[in-house]
């Protein structure tokens, strides 16, 4: 019988595991007892972060992925499906920034590669993994997007498309796969203290959470993993389509 409020023995793999908020994700995942696959293009670390919460007495391992190459996505999810036995969550998180004006240079370049990092490998990881996740007694997706797919920033066009390309491809997905009980949600955090943000100075980060957020913080990248488990649990069965900031009141505030 299935714990309705439990991952224990799923086996969920999460792009981008590294650092920030993907690496807090398989920090909950494996606390809770699910068998993590940690994937990301910064193969050395991505091993130290697996082998911190194997030596922990935690079931991780971690794979190098570039989900910009859609032969390594077939490859390292067959892989994971056949090291754990089963695949029944994925998280797409692994992304990069993509600030580039109108004017700039450099506009097309980063328009390809934000959408290719940001919202191509979402659909590719997906349909990879879905073979394994139609075997899965609670198959779960979850896609971060980010705030910026709700209201942009100047000079941030290809991220914000490619984010709002993922709620809408989030939506598309709950529908076509939600009669075989497979739920497809995203996440899109606000201010979050990760390796994007940490360029910004303290000043500048205190300033803006307190005039935006109705926290008046920056959020923590485990604040942002807990959703996600919740929103993978056999208990959130009925929840599939949402689209769910989690940004400190962020988009609740006029001024």
């Amino acid at each position: 019988m299935i714990d309705a409020r439990s991952v224990r023995g799923s086996t969920v793999l999460i792009t981008g595991a590294a650092s920030g908020m993907g690496r807090a994700t398989a920090e909950v995942f494996a606390a809770e007892g699910a068998h993590v696959a940690l994937t990301d293009i910064a193969a050395e670390t991505v091993r130290d972060v697996a082998d911190d919460l194997t030596h922990r007495g935690l079931s991780a391992e971690a794979w190098t992925l570039d989900v910009a190459d859609p032969a390594a996505i077939a490859a390292v999810v067959a892989a994971v499906a056949e090291r754990f036995g089963r695949l029944d969550i994925l998280v797409n998180n692994a992304g990069i920034s993509g600030f580039a004006g109108l004017d700039s240079e450099h506009y097309d370049e980063v328009w390809a590669r934000s959408l290719a990092i940001l919202l191509t490998s979402h659909q590719r990881l997906v349909r990879a993994a879905l073979p394994h996740l139609r075997l899965s007694p609670a198959p779960r997706i979850v896609n971060i997007a980010s705030t910026e797919a709700l209201g942009a920033t100047a000079q941030d066009s290809p991220y914000a498309a490619a984010k709002a390309g993922v709620v809408g491809l989030t939506r598309a997905l709950a529908v076509e796969l939600g009669r075989e009980g497979i739920t497809v949600n995203c996440v899109c955090p606000g201010p979050i203290l990760t390796g994007m943000t940490e360029a910004i100075s303290e000043n500048d980060r205190a300033t803006f959470a307190r005039r935006r957020t109705a926290l008046g913080r920056y959020g923590r990248p485990e604040e942002v993993a807990h959703i996600t488990l919740s929103l993978c649990l056999p208990a959130a069965s009925y929840i599939t389509g949402a689209i769910i900031p989690v940004d400190g009141g962020l988009m609740a505030r006029n001024a």
